[in-house]
């Protein structure tokens, strides 16, 4: 439904009120489509709003999103800071385990509004948790604040950082 209402919403040239369509529409488009009335980084910042549940996990169309999310905020050495994992929004749910780990915990709050995790991603975020060098702190000084706002990951968490979060 929401590509055909591209087709339709597109049909004349791209809108210049495109930013008060939904957000799920820009999924079907390209940050090419929407220089007319933005940058790539703008395009991005309100992809990353949108519900990208609409496209399947591991579908072609959500890895090119994400490489040309990367490409635009030139994040080639895998470090995503946190004003890009801002910009990203729930892009950072298809981002592989190595940009996990290469970020640190710059990432972790953003990943706990994800709703599945592969196994290389589970992987990193628990290495990440584990090493305790996040804005967090270390399992062991987490509070019941800390296990909040990490809502999203209790799922990911081992046992063995389980057993270290204080009661």
């Amino acid at each position: 439904q929401l590509s055909c209402l591209v087709k339709m919403v597109t049909l004349h040239g791209i809108p210049k009120d495109l930013d008060s369509y939904p957000k799920e529409l820009l999924l079907f488009l390209s940050p090419a489509d929407y220089a007319a009335t933005g940058s790539c980084v703008q395009y991005f910042a309100s992809v990353g709003k949108a519900n990208v549940g609409v496209l399947q996990k591991e579908s072609s169309q959500r890895k090119q999103l994400l490489l040309e999310a990367l490409a635009c905020l030139k994040i080639p050495d895998m470090q995503v800071n946190e004003e890009n994992a801002e910009i990203l929004g729930r892009l950072v749910c298809d981002l592989g385990g190595e940009y996990i780990r290469s970020s640190g915990g710059n990432l972790l709050k953003h990943l706990s509004q994800c709703d599945s995790f592969l196994p290389d991603q589970k992987e990193a975020i628990r290495s990440v948790i584990s090493s305790g060098n996040t804005t967090f702190g270390p399992p062991e000084a987490w509070s019941a604040l800390t296990l909040n706002e990490l809502t999203g990951l209790i799922p990911v968490f081992d046992h063995s950082i389980l057993q270290k979060i204080p009661k």
